[in-house]
């Protein structure tokens, strides 16, 4: 009995540890070989969920060598993994195969603006909810990203004596061409890893990626749902 059960652990930790071999391969194309142990060296930079597993998971590409080469005949193993070993093995592999939507992390609800709207709606908004980031639109859909900062600045540049009069400030009048701010629109059912994956491809070329709309199919005509920017991807690495 004790001989079948961990037979069934070597097999379970193989096809876990065969999954994430597979989603590696997918995910990390800069890398020529296709190692296990290379494919975690490339892709630790840009994929928090490799840093957050890289010590497990180079034990685990040790585990599965002397599995793997003390293997004696088919379906049968002399090297076996403990079960917590298999456990965590297999909440990897399934974190990685079946990812959370990014619309999980992503924050939420988003306070969009037309342009013709008020400078002083915006700043309640601000008072109340300590949002930061606001899509602003015109008939047509996303025009541009209104930030706190820019707003700070705006008032800075604006400031007669001791007071700012607002109360007929529309929110078209902040934008400014020097200040405007990346921004990309995907579909809801994007999962966490190509959100990060989209951040990555800007900083490779040293550019800020403001923010990442979440659309129903990721249209900019479409009503913005969620939004994420580079903070909410730290909760990647609370994901478990």
């Amino acid at each position: 009995m004790t001989t079948l059960q961990n037979q069934k652990l070597s097999e379970r930790f193989e096809v876990a540890f065969n999954q994430i071999h597979a989603w590696l391969q997918r995910n990390i194309v800069e890398e020529r070989s296709d190692k296990f142990t290379d494919l975690l060296r490339s892709g630790f930079p840009r994929h928090s969920i490799i840093r957050k597993y890289y010590h497990d998971l180079k034990m685990f590409a040790r585990l599965r060598n002397s599995i793997v080469h003390d293997k004696v005949e088919l379906g049968f193993y002399i090297a076996e993994p403990h079960e917590t070993v298999v456990d965590k093995i297999e909440l990897i592999a399934e974190l990685l195969v079946e990812p959370k939507a990014a619309y999980s992390i992503a924050s939420k609800p988003v306070f969009y603006y037309y342009e013709n709207a008020k400078l002083k709606d915006i700043l309640t908004v601000i008072q109340k909810k300590s949002v930061s980031l606001f899509p602003i639109y015109d008939e047509t859909g996303f025009k541009w990203l209104l930030t706190a900062e820019e707003i700070i600045g705006w008032f800075a540049n604006h400031l007669t004596g001791n007071s700012i009069v607002i109360d007929e400030v529309e929110v078209k009048e902040l934008f400014s061409e020097k200040r405007n701010r990346r921004v990309e629109f995907v579909g809801k059912d994007i999962d966490i890893f190509e959100v990060e994956e989209i951040f990555e491809q800007y900083h490779l070329k040293n550019q800020k990626l403001e923010a990442v709309i979440i659309t129903e199919t990721g249209e900019q005509q479409q009503k913005p749902l969620a939004i994420v920017t580079s903070w909410d991807l730290v909760e990647i690495d609370a994901i478990e």
